[in-house]
């Protein structure tokens, strides 16, 4: 049966029909028969989806494309008589590995760690008597009791309720609590049928008993949750694009290795095996064995100051992923608003005040949190606080730990009320004494008040009463101005409903205050009702209240929108809220359209479509139209971050490119499907991310430059070798390029994997989905500018040798100490002309020099171990033989050291004269 049809038929069914449809009574069931529930209908939990094993988990990190291409190229290696460097490119891949591996596995362990939404135990009538119990093994048919605090564990039908409050909103989003009860009404919005509650959402003020009729995986939240468990994961646009890097880099490797072996062939007349070598170690040179642990640690070191700013990383994917979104669908209660009932307004029929920070009434502003009462010369705002203060069932409990926000038993709306009056001075315990409560009249959602009586004097009662403007203002005739009591005029009652009107234009909900002094001898305290009671009150004024933005949302969204990153508010919430608070942030203009998920429901492709490319804010939504709106977007060609906390959320967190789940608030089905979990629930710590993100693409295409700068370099002697027919001796052997490209290389390149984030990152616009890693920009600046350049320095710097021994005069030399140190002084210049060139990569538009020249010691690090390598293999015998190295003179390691000045001077100049008006 459908799963609204199950709910109604629960809901409308009387009692009796609910108790003999689940073959249960008001006394719960025996203990056999649950027993064999338990064993029919399985543990009342949340199913999690089959996780892969640790060895499958382990051995994905060794099998991606460029993995297996660096163990490709490590077997060429070997194949090509270079055991050791085919060694170094297999170690190189296993520690790549197995550091990913780490990585992952520890965040893992953090998110299980936050993961911890259903109750442990809970109260159950069972055989008559009440008992505790755990609440994985509550069954269908069971009857339990709720009280304030209680996190539900079941879809259950409510039997008896007293004062009932539920807070939904990690089931529909909605910042409001719903009152709850026995009789059956529709309610607004979804799962607000009155006398239905659901698991994972919990209890914020009253008592009731309910009876199970729906647990673990056939509740609301279940379904949910395998709504969410059934989408598949696919790759992130990083993975994507890396494997198509690895096929590009790929193809060059082996035409060029083709065309080396074709010329070796034809033009230097080697024999095949000897020309097949060769050719081999030119396909290892053009492979950048260093671009896996450079992308693994750009990623790691995001994932680290990730976490520094509150961004938990599950995958380190996903890293990257967040810093190419270009549209965030987020969630408003406790992402964009502090999930935190605040007032803002007082309003007496005399004044209206803005409630600010500190204590006292000057000029209509309150300000909270001064000693003395801020109302003691005010009678019209003295009965307002007695009236919110003590006609409340709520209290507010302040915690030790700092920052911490207080424990509410309760509802939110009271507990505003509490805290406003509390911070203005007010005293309840004491003046509780001095009034005691004699009765109360709860709250229903068809008076929507609350009335309690209290001994006034030895002689009268007085009544207070609070509630919506509506339901409250009808029972007034009578009105408080300056603490005198009058007949209420219509001009006066009027007023007040304009006010009321303007409140809630502005997303406020507005409470009604009022009261009214009684003769004892007039009301029969055990023989109270609304209609005798609640009728002649004396009106006081309003009180209201939001659920306030987070302070640094303003500025987030700011930065959001400078980066063209686009907002789509997608909450539960109502229409107007949604679109006040959208406004209020700056998320949108009061053009917006806010869209319903009724409206959303009727809507086409087409329709929905075209929608999202304007602005558009969506309100009253149901799960599986949060994920309509997020798969929309991507047809759309849309990377899209999706945030929330709700169980409601996870079926879009799992769709999105990026689903960002609350780790305080947040449920563990939400958490599950998100790829990063903010353990600050802050949306300013998305910008952060985001920044993270961004960072980490722009370091890995840095890396990808200074890479392949060197190849430029590296095959140039190769070629001029191949073009001479043999003349030209071998500038520089394949083991000399494999030192660049294994040795020397790698450390300076990991450096710029760990570059700062550059200070214009957050004024560009995301980039474009088909804008490749190895891009114009990339090809032109690597090989027509920083390769080319360098190419030209070590050629000359082999001639200049040959040079100065004699040529043109005396053959180019092929061996003896000439040659070693005319092969020497290629590798030097290549090396040197590496250290500006990775100097020069670490920014893009703005000056090295602004950036800080040492600020990034990870470089500075692997500069100064490749100078010191290259030292070592040009004096350390065995290796001189080996990489045909020989030692330098002193005026040729002044010219090395000399080298990079000039070239970073140089690329200054370029940036100076291409950025300098951007």
């Amino acid at each position: 049966m459908d799963q609204n049809k199950i709910r109604k038929l629960y809901a409308q069914n009387k009692i009796s029909e609910v108790f003999l449809n689940l073959k249960s009574a008001d006394v719960g069931l025996t203990s056999t028969e649950a027993n064999n529930r338990l064993k029919k209908y399985g543990l009342n939990e949340i199913k999690k989806p089959q996780k892969e094993s640790e060895w499958k988990s382990f051995l994905k990190n060794f099998i991606s494309m460029m993995a297996i291409l660096l163990w490709i190229s490590g077997a060429i290696a070997i194949l090509s008589g270079t055991l050791e460097l085919g060694i170094a490119i297999w170690l190189v891949n296993i520690i790549n590995g197995l550091f990913s591996f780490w990585q992952e596995r520890a965040a893992k362990k953090a998110t299980n760690a936050l993961n911890n939404m259903l109750p442990s135990y809970v109260q159950v009538i069972r055989n008559g008597k009440k008992v505790q119990l755990d609440a994985k093994k509550l069954v269908p048919g069971d009857v339990f009791i709720l009280q304030a605090g209680n996190t539900i564990p079941a879809d259950a039908r409510i039997i008896s309720a007293s004062s009932l409050q539920v807070d939904q909103s990690a089931l529909n989003g909605e910042s409001t609590t719903e009152s709850k009860s026995v009789e059956y009404a529709p309610g607004e919005g979804n799962y607000a049928e009155t006398n239905l509650v659901y698991s994972g959402t919990s209890v914020a003020a009253g008592t009731a008993r309910a009876i199970a009729f729906a647990t673990g995986m056939e509740t609301e939240f279940g379904k949910i949750a395998q709504l969410t468990q059934k989408q598949r994961k696919v790759d992130s646009p990083l993975t994507k694009e890396l494997n198509r890097l690895t096929k590009q880099l790929s193809m060059i490797a082996v035409s060029i290795g083709l065309l080396f072996l074709l010329a070796a062939i034809f033009l230097v007349k080697y024999p095949f095996a000897k020309a097949f070598v060769f050719a081999l170690g030119m396909v290892v040179a053009f492979i950048p064995e260093g671009l896996l642990p450079t992308v693994t640690l750009s990623l790691a070191q995001g994932v680290k100051r990730m976490a520094k700013k509150h961004a938990l990383v599950k995958e380190l994917n996903s890293v990257e992923t967040l810093g190419e979104t270009t549209v965030i669908c987020s969630d408003k209660t406790g992402t964009l608003t502090q999930n935190q009932m605040t007032i803002h307004y007082i309003w007496t029929p005399k004044n209206e005040y803005r409630v600010t920070g500190n204590g006292y009434v000057n000029n209509g502003q309150i300000e909270l949190n001064k000693k003395q009462l801020w109302y003691d010369e005010n009678p019209d705002l003295q009965k307002l606080v007695e009236i919110a203060a003590l006609d409340n069932d709520t209290s507010v409990e302040q915690t030790k730990m700092k920052g911490a926000k207080p424990k509410i038993l309760g509802t939110p709306t009271e507990a505003a009320l509490v805290i406003m009056a509390e911070k203005g001075g007010f005293d309840r315990s004491k003046v509780i004494i001095k009034y005691p409560r004699l009765y109360e009249l709860p709250f229903d959602s068809e008076r929507k008040r609350m009335s309690t009586i209290h001994r006034w004097n030895d002689q009268q009662f007085i009544i207070f009463t609070k509630g919506s403007f509506s339901d409250v203002i009808k029972q007034c005739d009578q009105i408080q101005i300056d603490g005198q009591i009058q007949p209420m005029t219509p001009s006066q009652q009027q007023a007040a409903a304009n006010y009321n009107a303007q409140y809630a234009l502005k997303g406020l909900r507005s409470m009604a205050m009022a009261y009214r002094i009684v003769d004892k001898d007039s009301i029969d305290i055990n023989k109270v009702t609304a209609t005798t009671t609640e009728q002649h009150l004396i009106f006081v004024g309003l009180t209201t209240m939001s659920d306030p933005p987070r302070p640094e949302i303003y500025n987030a969204i700011k930065r959001c929108h400078e980066a063209k990153i686009k907002i789509i508010m997608v909450t539960g919430d109502s229409k107007l809220t949604a679109k006040s608070v959208a406004v209020q942030i700056g998320l949108t203009t009061n053009q917006a359209r806010v869209i319903s998920g009724d409206e959303l429901e009727k809507m086409s492709k087409h329709e929905l479509s075209v929608a999202l490319k304007g602005e558009v804010i969506f309100a009253r939504v149901a799960p599986e139209q949060k994920y309509k709106v997020v798969k929309t977007l991507q047809q759309n060609g849309e990377i899209v971050a999706s945030t929330g906390d709700g169980v409601n959320d996870a079926p879009a967190l799992k769709q999105a490119d990026i689903g960002i789940a609350m780790g305080m608030t947040g449920t563990d089905v939400a958490k599950d499907a998100a790829n990063i979990i903010l353990t600050d629930d802050n949306f300013a710590s998305i910008v952060a991310a985001i920044e993270e993100g961004r960072a980490v693409y722009s370091n890995i295409r840095k890396f990808l430059t200074y890479i392949l700068t060197s190849n430029v370099p590296e095959a140039f002697p190769s070629i001029l070798f191949l073009l001479s027919g043999g003349i030209i001796p071998l500038p520089m052997t394949v083991m000399q390029i494999l030192t660049v490209d294994l040795g020397t290389d790698m450390l300076p390149a990991l450096g710029l994997g760990g570059e700062a984030v550059d200070s214009d990152v957050m004024k560009q616009s995301p980039r474009n989905r088909k804008e490749y890693l190895l891009n114009k920009t990339v090809i032109a600046k690597a090989f027509l500018w920083y390769g080319f350049i360098s190419s030209m320095i070590s050629i000359g710097a082999y001639f200049l040798v040959n040079l100065k021994n004699g040529w043109p005069r005396i053959p180019l030399a092929s061996n003896g100490e000439v040659y070693l140190r005319a092969t020497t002084m290629v590798l030097g210049t290549i090396i040197f002309t590496q250290i500006a060139n990775v100097l020069n990569c670490r920014t893009n538009r703005i000056s090295i020099f602004k950036k800080g020249l040492f600020s990034n010691t990870g470089i500075w690090y692997g500069i100064i171990f490749e100078i010191l390598l290259f030292l070592i293999l040009t004096i350390t015998p065995g290796l001189q033989q080996l990489f045909n190295t020989t030692n330098l003179l002193m005026t040729d390691w002044l010219f090395l050291f000399c080298l990079p000045i000039p070239l970073v001077l140089l690329d200054e100049l370029k940036k100076w004269i291409l950025y300098r008006k951007k």
